[in-house]
């Protein structure tokens, strides 16, 4: 007696909406991790270089902005200013803002079933994330 296979081949899948979705959210993490670890680099590097305690250089790990070492003991803020940082600091809040709205609406849908629900849901969670968006990215590059 022959079992069936409980899936389909990859040749017959197809891509859905959803597919495409779990792989945005499985990509973006990675992609913060990543963004994490060029922060912690980079604040060790001028942790080091600019004698910064263990707080001074978490704050930066964990978000690379000026506004963050500004009101520290470091002698010279103007490379945290750099392009690189404030790009950084923008991707990885892109990346944060995406994957957070896609997880809120994922968790919201639990709650809600009708399509009349989560259609607003859907449209608050992206019309606050359109609104969070261009303020934060104003901070970190105008901060």
């Amino acid at each position: 007696m022959q079992t069936k296979a409980r899936t389909l081949p990859l040749s017959k899948r197809g891509m859905s909406f959803e597919t495409v979705m779990w792989l945005f959210t499985r990509l973006t993490a990675l992609a913060m991790y990543g963004f994490i670890f060029i922060g912690i680099v980079g604040a060790f590097v001028m942790g080091a270089q600019n004698d910064m305690s263990f707080v001074e250089v978490l704050r930066w790990a964990l978000m690379p902005n000026t506004g963050h070492v500004t009101y520290t003991n470091v002698p010279e803020i103007s490379p945290y200013a750099s392009m690189f940082w404030k790009s950084v600091a923008s991707l990885f809040f892109l990346t944060a803002a995406g994957h957070g709205v896609h997880g809120v609406v994922v968790i919201l849908d639990d709650y809600f079933a009708k399509p009349s629900q989560r259609k607003w849901i859907r449209f608050w969670n992206i019309s606050i994330v359109a609104v969070i968006i261009p303020i934060g990215i104003y901070v970190i590059w105008m901060g």
